[in-house]
Protein backbone atom coordinates (compact mmCIF):
# COMPACT_ATOMS: atom_id res chain seq x y z
CA UNK A 1 0.00 0.00 0.00
CA UNK A 2 1.21 3.47 -0.76
CA UNK A 3 0.36 6.47 1.29
CA UNK A 4 0.79 10.09 0.42
CA UNK A 5 3.69 11.77 2.09
CA UNK A 6 2.27 13.57 5.05
CA UNK A 7 2.60 17.29 5.01
CA UNK A 8 4.25 17.57 8.42
CA UNK A 9 3.39 19.09 11.75
CA UNK A 10 3.31 22.65 10.41
CA UNK A 11 0.63 21.63 7.93
CA UNK A 12 -1.40 20.04 10.69
CA UNK A 13 -1.27 23.31 12.60
CA UNK A 14 -2.34 25.21 9.50
CA UNK A 15 -5.23 22.80 8.98
CA UNK A 16 -6.41 23.53 12.51
CA UNK A 17 -7.05 27.13 11.58
CA UNK A 18 -9.29 26.02 8.72
CA UNK A 19 -11.07 23.08 10.39
CA UNK A 20 -13.98 23.77 12.74
CA UNK A 21 -13.74 22.23 16.18
CA UNK A 22 -16.62 19.81 16.68
CA UNK A 23 -15.38 17.71 19.58
CA UNK A 24 -16.22 18.59 23.15
CA UNK A 25 -13.37 18.94 25.62
CA UNK A 26 -14.11 15.53 27.11
CA UNK A 27 -14.16 13.72 23.78
CA UNK A 28 -11.01 15.59 22.72
CA UNK A 29 -9.36 14.48 25.97
CA UNK A 30 -10.40 10.91 25.25
CA UNK A 31 -9.04 11.17 21.71
CA UNK A 32 -5.68 12.41 23.01
CA UNK A 33 -5.59 9.52 25.50
CA UNK A 34 -6.47 7.09 22.71
CA UNK A 35 -3.73 8.52 20.48
CA UNK A 36 -1.18 7.97 23.23
CA UNK A 37 -2.31 4.37 23.74
CA UNK A 38 -2.36 3.68 19.99
CA UNK A 39 1.18 4.98 19.56
CA UNK A 40 2.41 3.05 22.60
CA UNK A 41 0.84 -0.24 21.47
CA UNK A 42 1.93 0.08 17.84
CA UNK A 43 5.46 1.07 18.90
CA UNK A 44 5.63 -2.19 20.87
CA UNK A 45 4.30 -4.11 17.89
CA UNK A 46 6.87 -2.54 15.55
CA UNK A 47 9.86 -2.80 17.90
CA UNK A 48 11.48 -5.83 16.24
CA UNK A 49 11.67 -4.50 12.70
CA UNK A 50 13.58 -1.87 10.80
CA UNK A 51 10.89 0.64 11.69
CA UNK A 52 11.21 0.39 15.47
CA UNK A 53 9.89 3.70 16.74
CA UNK A 54 9.97 3.17 20.50
CA UNK A 55 12.65 5.88 20.92
CA UNK A 56 10.39 8.24 18.95
CA UNK A 57 7.41 7.28 21.12
CA UNK A 58 9.41 7.98 24.29
CA UNK A 59 10.37 11.40 22.90
CA UNK A 60 6.73 12.02 21.90
CA UNK A 61 5.63 11.16 25.45
CA UNK A 62 8.25 13.45 26.97
CA UNK A 63 7.38 16.31 24.61
CA UNK A 64 3.65 16.03 25.27
CA UNK A 65 3.69 14.93 28.92
CA UNK A 66 1.86 18.04 30.12
CA UNK A 67 -0.88 17.77 27.50
CA UNK A 68 -1.18 13.99 27.93
CA UNK A 69 -1.43 14.26 31.71
CA UNK A 70 -3.89 17.16 31.54
CA UNK A 71 -6.12 15.31 29.10
CA UNK A 72 -6.02 12.19 31.32
CA UNK A 73 -6.96 14.22 34.42
CA UNK A 74 -9.84 16.00 32.64
CA UNK A 75 -11.05 12.72 31.16
CA UNK A 76 -10.97 11.03 34.55
CA UNK A 77 -12.69 14.02 36.18
CA UNK A 78 -15.52 13.88 33.65
CA UNK A 79 -15.89 10.15 34.14
CA UNK A 80 -15.94 10.52 37.94
CA UNK A 81 -18.69 13.13 37.64
CA UNK A 82 -20.70 10.82 35.38
CA UNK A 83 -20.00 7.42 36.95
CA UNK A 84 -18.50 7.95 40.40
CA UNK A 85 -14.96 7.01 41.38
CA UNK A 86 -15.27 3.24 40.88
CA UNK A 87 -17.24 3.60 37.67
CA UNK A 88 -14.68 6.06 36.32
CA UNK A 89 -11.81 3.63 36.96
CA UNK A 90 -13.72 0.88 35.13
CA UNK A 91 -14.46 3.23 32.23
CA UNK A 92 -10.80 4.26 31.97
CA UNK A 93 -9.76 0.61 32.05
CA UNK A 94 -12.25 -0.18 29.27
CA UNK A 95 -10.84 2.65 27.14
CA UNK A 96 -7.24 1.54 27.69
CA UNK A 97 -7.84 -2.18 27.20
CA UNK A 98 -10.09 -1.56 24.20
CA UNK A 99 -7.44 0.56 22.50
CA UNK A 100 -4.68 -1.91 23.29
CA UNK A 101 -6.76 -4.72 21.81
CA UNK A 102 -7.77 -2.65 18.79
CA UNK A 103 -4.20 -1.76 17.85
CA UNK A 104 -2.50 -4.95 19.02
CA UNK A 105 -2.62 -6.24 15.45
CA UNK A 106 -1.47 -2.92 14.03
CA UNK A 107 -3.00 0.29 12.79
CA UNK A 108 -5.79 -0.26 10.23
CA UNK A 109 -4.21 1.82 7.48
CA UNK A 110 -0.72 2.88 8.58
CA UNK A 111 2.33 0.66 8.70
CA UNK A 112 5.29 0.83 11.05
CA UNK A 113 7.29 3.12 8.74
CA UNK A 114 4.47 5.68 8.52
CA UNK A 115 3.79 5.51 12.27
CA UNK A 116 7.49 6.00 12.97
CA UNK A 117 7.61 9.12 10.79
CA UNK A 118 4.40 10.52 12.26
CA UNK A 119 5.56 9.88 15.83
CA UNK A 120 8.89 11.55 15.10
CA UNK A 121 7.09 14.60 13.66
CA UNK A 122 4.74 14.79 16.64
CA UNK A 123 7.68 14.58 19.04
CA UNK A 124 9.10 17.77 17.55
CA UNK A 125 6.06 19.98 18.22
CA UNK A 126 4.59 20.50 21.69
CA UNK A 127 1.46 22.34 20.51
CA UNK A 128 -1.56 20.60 22.11
CA UNK A 129 -3.71 21.66 19.15
CA UNK A 130 -1.46 19.67 16.81
CA UNK A 131 -1.80 16.69 19.14
CA UNK A 132 -5.60 16.96 19.06
CA UNK A 133 -5.66 17.23 15.25
CA UNK A 134 -3.38 14.21 14.91
CA UNK A 135 -5.64 12.23 17.23
CA UNK A 136 -8.68 13.22 15.21
CA UNK A 137 -7.17 11.98 11.95
CA UNK A 138 -5.07 9.01 13.01
CA UNK A 139 -7.77 7.28 15.05
CA UNK A 140 -10.20 7.04 12.14
CA UNK A 141 -10.81 3.49 10.89
CA UNK A 142 -9.77 4.62 7.39
CA UNK A 143 -7.91 7.64 6.05
CA UNK A 144 -10.09 10.64 5.41
CA UNK A 145 -10.40 11.90 1.90
CA UNK A 146 -8.07 14.87 1.77
CA UNK A 147 -6.62 14.06 5.18
CA UNK A 148 -2.93 14.49 5.83
CA UNK A 149 -2.36 10.73 5.79
CA UNK A 150 -4.84 9.70 3.07
CA UNK A 151 -4.15 6.74 0.79
CA UNK A 152 -3.20 7.34 -2.79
Amino acid sequence: MHFTKKLGVASIAAALVLAPTVASATSQDEQVRRLDIMLMVTSLRCRMGADDFQPHYRKFSATHITALNSAARRLEGGLVAAHGTKGAKRALDRISVGMANEYGQGHPWLGCAELKEITEDLSKNSDPAVLAQAADELLCPAPRSGGLWARR
